[in-house]
């Protein structure tokens, strides 16, 4: 499977396996840089190498942004957003989000497909970083939305979205 845009260069490849502490395991793009080119969002091919599914299509590896969602968290954010948003519309990210992520599996593949929604959530919020991260892509995702909301009422500089 062949994702849209140019490979990564072997500094992004060196800086995204920093981030994420250990090298890739499947093909990535990077989506979202920050204003001084490190790479923010990564979007994943929805197999690894060896087959296994990846359901975190959009990930999020900005340092300063995976802080300031990790903070957004730890102050009750999922739960938060959930009461704001509802269950409905998270339903319908995740739906979307399913059908753009399967869309690039090819249609000979027989084996194990990734599962459910936004980081293979399949109700509800597991994760804001993945929602956010979303958004930034340029995905249909009031979730990562509030997200970023919150972030700027914190005065939180981060990456914009595409």
């Amino acid at each position: 499977m062949q994702l849209p845009g140019a490979s990564p260069s072997p500094e992004d490849l060196a800086v995204v396996t920093a981030l994420i502490g250990r090298i890739p395991q499947g093909d990535f793009r990077v989506v979202v840089r920050s204003t001084d080119g490190a790479p923010v969002v990564l979007m994943n091919a929805p197999l690894l190498e060896d087959g296994t599914p990846m359901p975190t299509q959009y990930w999020l590896v900005g340092g300063t942004e995976v802080h300031a969602v990790s903070t957004l968290e730890a102050d009750g954010g999922v739960n938060t957003v959930e009461a704001i948003i509802g269950l409905e519309e998270i339903d319908a990210i995740h739906r979307r989000y399913q059908e753009r992520r399967d869309a690039m599996i090819p249609t000979t593949h027989d084996g194990p497909r990734p599962s459910a929604g936004v980081g293979g959530t399949r109700r509800g919020v597991k994760c804001l970083h993945a929602h956010f991260a979303h958004w930034l892509a340029g995905g249909d995702d009031s979730v990562g939305k509030w997200v970023a909301q919150q972030l700027d009422e914190r005065g939180v500089t981060y990456a914009q979205p595409i």
